[in-house]
């Protein structure tokens, strides 16, 4: 073990080395054109936040109806949407997490809405048990996180729990294991699953639920 490590340590001595000599050889015209690469980047970079700022993204909205909800997924690439009701004080929990992530995540939108103004878009997207997250990317929802049972099946789940499972429908940039869960800091405690009936859902529908 401890020569595989040494192994591996001298593999990545010898590309730094590598780097720094190829560094070292670049003549001043190539210096120039990486530096104006960087601030070509950086440039873009913050004018894509600008853009992403003046969208509403950095904060967690409430949207009235769906006309607004499809304004929304029309002006933002990734969006994420939490569908609640008022009653289900799971959704309160799901809101404090989703508060938090609209501000570390400024690169998504982060919406919610009352499921019970709007049945149509309900029913278009066969939603039936609350909360549900919507992630929605390029105007049409790719997922969803319906309960906790994703989160670890209980009500004390981390936000880092939440933030990883909306990672894994690469709505939100997130540079963890997108394989392994990971590790809830708080106790565990297992809920018996209780679902809120959003009434009125045609369960026969054949419509295709991507499609607005």
């Amino acid at each position: 073990m401890e020569n595989q490590l040494l192994q591996a340590v001298q593999i990545v001595e010898k590309q730094i080395d590598a780097e720094i000599e190829r560094l070292d050889n670049l003549d001043d015209d190539e210096l120039e054109i990486i530096r104006k690469k960087r601030l070509e980047a950086m440039k873009n970079s913050q004018k894509q936040k600008i853009e992403w700022q003046q969208n509403g993204h950095g904060s967690y909205s409430e949207l009235a109806d769906e006309r607004e909800f499809f304004d929304t997924c029309k002006k933002s690439q990734h969006v994420v949407c939490h569908f609640y009701r008022e009653s289900t004080f799971r959704c309160k929990i799901a809101d404090k997490h989703l508060e938090q992530l609209a501000r570390q995540h400024i690169e998504c939108k982060f919406v919610r809405i009352n499921a019970e103004k709007v049945h149509f878009l309900v029913e278009r997207l066969k939603i039936k048990m609350m909360p549900t997250i919507a992630l929605i990317k390029d105007n049409k929802p790719i997922d969803y996180i319906v309960g906790f049972t994703d989160l670890g099946n209980t009500d004390d789940f981390d936000t880092e729990m939440l933030e990883w499972r909306i990672a894994r429908s690469g709505i939100i940039e997130y540079n963890g294991d997108l394989i392994n869960p990971p590790q809830n800091s708080k106790k565990k405690h297992i809920h018996t699953k209780t679902k809120t009936i959003i009434r009125g859902n045609d369960d026969n529908s054949d419509d295709d639920p991507n499609d607005w």
